[in-house]
């Protein structure tokens, strides 16, 4: 049996069908400003990418847990 995805990786499947882009090209353009705060970094998804900001949220969320912030 498959464990549900939980968290902010259940939006990626529809992150990637929106945007057609996959997880790891976010994850990427965040790197860039990982210096940044949380909200600076959901204000570029959204101003950059016009990523609305429950998905702006999701992947800075996720990015910054795989980066121990």
């Amino acid at each position: 049996m498959t464990e549900k995805v939980k968290g902010p990786a259940s939006y990626f499947p529809s992150i990637e069908a929106k945007y057609g882009k996959p997880i790891d090209f976010w994850l990427k353009k965040l790197a860039k400003y990982k210096t940044k705060t949380h909200m600076e970094q959901v204000a570029f998804l959204k101003t950059e990418h016009e990523m609305g900001r429950g998905h702006a949220n999701a992947i800075v969320a996720y990015f910054r847990a795989s980066q121990g912030k």
